[in-house]
């Protein structure tokens, strides 16, 4: 059984930092796109960063460029998102994803990941 665990959410003042990981389990995603997506209430899931299964490309929404940070640990099976410089606009639950088919170019769109991890809840307080 596939599973994808994020943790290290919270609640932290504006200009904080927080680092979520997204621990996978159950098959290796070493080969494959992951993502991070967040939902705010009321809102639609929203694209927030991907990267490729070596690391070498990464996409950002623009929103969250120059304070958020996407990085793996394929020996872990292990995705990360640093949040530097938090706004209160970055209040929601973060979801990771993953991307069941090998070397694929990431892309934005929550239908093209297969599986989803539960969700850890992140809130700024201003």
């Amino acid at each position: 059984q596939v599973q994808l665990v994020e943790s290290g959410g919270g609640l932290v003042q504006a200009g904080g930092s927080l680092r979520l990981s997204c621990a996978a389990s159950g098959r290796t995603f070493s080969a494959n796109a992951m993502g991070w997506f967040r939902q705010a209430p009321g809102k639609e899931r929203e694209f927030v960063a991907s990267i490729n299964w070596s690391s070498e490309s990464t996409d950002y929404v623009d929103s969250v460029k120059g304070r958020f940070t996407i990085s793996r640990d394929n020996a872990k099976n292990t995705v990360y998102l640093q949040m530097n410089i938090l706004k209160p606009e970055d209040t929601a639950v973060y979801y990771c994803a993953a991307d069941r088919r090998p070397f694929r170019t990431m892309v934005r769109t929550p239908t093209s990941y297969d599986y989803w991890g539960q969700g850890t809840q992140v809130t700024v307080s201003s």
